[in-house]
């Protein structure tokens, strides 16, 4: 089976759905498919080509067995509303012309969000390629939009909304990551037997625990028994991190001195998080910027804990974030500020504390748990790492989504067309 997938991020950039599309096609090409990826120049979040690459009108290289193909899009920094637009349009347009184009033809293709203009762009391919198209869903738009405050209710997000639903309609098949999105599409109209749920995992090959690196902790200014507690992943408007800089300030006021956050990534309130820090004297707080994903473990490796948050809005409780299961999967205990099903996910793994999203206190509270018991971060990273190996492993998930690929091109042809 050739399986295309249209993806506008892909590795060497680091974020999440990078990760997934990786993930995924990586395993599926171990198992003997033909999978060829359509993305963009990697510059994700600074929008500068990263070294090695060009932002040409189309390149082809292969990845771990994965034909990788490229187009032109124009670039934009991961903030902002007009060249950010004119960012995931461009792909639209790109993706789409040259998707139609790809030979040989594909017989199963795959687009997926965040931005859903990717969406649009498999609707043309699919069509031209006689092949199903299965929408896959990480980021309910554009209701994430509007939950972060980036746009307000009027007629923009109306014509998202009609984006959206006429995107249900044209999919043959919609996988999502997590059951409460489902419920979301199906309170909005999707047929619920249209629509299965493939949830984020972890890459256990990459994630394996290891010895902390004591000259990675004494080059970002830590004392061997400094109390590290991480949060990697994109530092954006969603993530809400200003929980960290005021949980920071407590533990300071306090002479808690032993304690420092890392704030390993990029995105689009990175530098104004920094900014902050800097104004409020939070030395204890320390950014690294972008990281290339395989040195992630080793940072993570150097962690005593490490931070999931996400900034209290409904939609968000439905999250099942990836940076969860490889926090766990490195044995570190974990901080957790979300609500529901994440926040269930982590009562059964027995694998950290919750705390309120966006309550520093809470945060603080829960970190000085954390210090005054070592034995107790040891059980709770153990808990963590044998739970997301035993239920969300990438290579298995990856055989559960081809087993649902299988099954999506194999009704689309058994409908005359």
């Amino acid at each position: 089976m050739h399986i295309l997938y249209l993806s506008h991020y892909f590795v060497p950039e680091n974020n999440a759905p990078a990760a997934r599309v990786h993930a995924m096609a990586k395993e599926w090409a171990r198992l003997g498919q033909r999978v060829t990826v359509l993305t963009g120049a990697p510059n994700v979040p600074a929008g500068v080509v990263y070294a090695g690459y060009r932002n040409r009108l189309y390149q082809e290289e292969w990845i771990d067995g994965i034909r990788t193909a490229r187009v032109w899009t124009y670039l934009a920094a991961n903030r902002g509303r007009v060249r950010r637009g004119l960012n995931f349009l461009s792909y639209m347009a790109a993706a789409g012309a040259a998707g139609a184009a790809l030979r040989p033809r594909a017989d199963v293709v795959i687009a997926t969000s965040p931005q859903f203009f990717a969406g649009c762009a498999g609707v043309p391919v699919s069509r031209a390629h006689g092949a199903p198209l299965v929408l896959e869903i990480r980021d309910i738009w554009p209701d994430s939009i509007t939950a972060v405050g980036a746009l307000k209710e009027g007629r923009v997000i109306r014509a998202l909304e009609g984006f959206e639903h006429a995107l249900y309609d044209a999919a043959d098949h919609i996988v999502t990551v997590g059951e409460g999105y489902r419920q979301n599409m199906i309170r909005k109209g999707v047929p619920p037997a249209k629509i299965d749920v493939v949830t984020n995992g972890v890459d256990a090959d990459l994630f394996t625990p290891r010895p902390p690196d004591p000259a990675l902790r004494a080059r970002l200014g830590f004392m061997a028994d400094t109390f590290v507690v991480t949060f990697a992943g994109t530092i954006g408007m969603a993530s809400g991190l200003e929980v960290a800089l005021g949980a920071a300030r407590r533990l300071k006021e306090q002479g808690r001195d032993e304690v420092a956050f890392l704030l390993v990534g990029d995105g689009a309130v990175r530098a104004d998080l920094e900014t902050q820090a800097r104004a409020r004297g939070l030395d204890n707080v320390v950014f690294t910027g972008l990281v290339p994903r395989t040195e992630l473990p080793d940072y993570l490796a150097s962690s005593d804990a490490c931070l999931v948050h996400f900034r209290r809005q409904e939609l968000f409780s439905t999250i099942l974030p990836s940076k969860f299961f490889e926090d766990a999967a490195m044995e570190k205990p974990i901080l957790l500020g979300f609500e529901g099903e994440a926040r269930a996910l982590l009562t059964e793994a027995d694998c950290g504390i919750a705390f309120e999203p966006g309550n520093d206190a809470e945060l603080a509270g829960a970190v000085l748990e954390l210090v005054g018991d070592r034995a107790e971060c040891a059980r709770l990273g153990a808990n963590g790492r044998r739970y997301v190996l035993e239920h969300f492993d990438r290579r298995t998930l990856a055989h559960q989504y081809l087993e649902i690929l299988d099954g999506v091109r194999a009704d689309y042809h058994r409908v005359p067309r």
